[in-house]
């Protein structure tokens, strides 16, 4: 028999009130009170924190706290990836970001989501993995849905709510995030 864990990262419906859930939520809601707690000079001790909480790319990560997450394992991060203030990611299923990726402030994304039954989801929920690729901007206050995928070198508009799969290399928008063109190597302008 499968343990409520397993079901979770599976994707499969869950008791999020599992006991050996509910431990690893306190986990990781006690090192991003610590994180968010630390000073800007407290650099080495911020490391240790990212390192304990992420399941990879705490090493490595910019944080700006506050910072917030369910689990913190479920997330792997490439190689120097950026968060700035505010940013929030509920991961009951795996967050994969690839290298280089920058989340402005305030940025949100999901992996949970509720069955529709409301007798259901009196007590299951399940989830959806969301995977971003590397040399991904995504602007402040964008959020990204579960089970959603974002190319590589593709860049999010701030504000965005990204309900669907967006491709490698296009600047994408509105709500729900749409695809408004693709992104020429020559392009060298921020985006208003």
């Amino acid at each position: 028999m499968p343990t409520e864990k397993r079901k979770m990262l599976a994707g499969e419906l869950y008791d999020a009130l599992d006991p050996e859930l509910l431990e690893a939520r306190e986990r990781a809601r006690d090192l991003c009170h610590d994180l968010n707690a630390s000073r800007e000079r407290e650099q080495d001790a911020r490391r240790r924190i990212m390192t304990q909480l992420l399941g990879s790319g705490g090493d490595s990560v910019w944080m700006q706290p506050p910072f917030y997450c369910d689990y913190g394992s479920n997330i792997y991060l490439g190689e120097r990836v950026y968060f700035n203030f505010n940013c929030v990611v509920l991961d009951v299923c795996e967050v994969k970001i690839g290298d280089f990726t920058f989340f402005g402030p305030a940025v949100q994304i999901y992996t949970g989501t509720h069955p529709l039954n409301a007798e259901l989801r009196r007590t299951q929920e399940f989830g959806k993995p969301v995977s971003i690729g590397s040399d991904v901007w995504v602007g402040g206050g964008a959020v990204i849905l579960p089970g959603v995928s974002i190319g590589s070198k593709t860049v999010i508009g701030a504000g965005s709510v990204v309900t669907k799969d967006i491709p490698d290399g296009v600047v994408a928008a509105g709500n729900p995030c749409r695809i408004i063109r693709e992104i020429d190597e020559g392009d060298d302008d921020a985006m208003s």
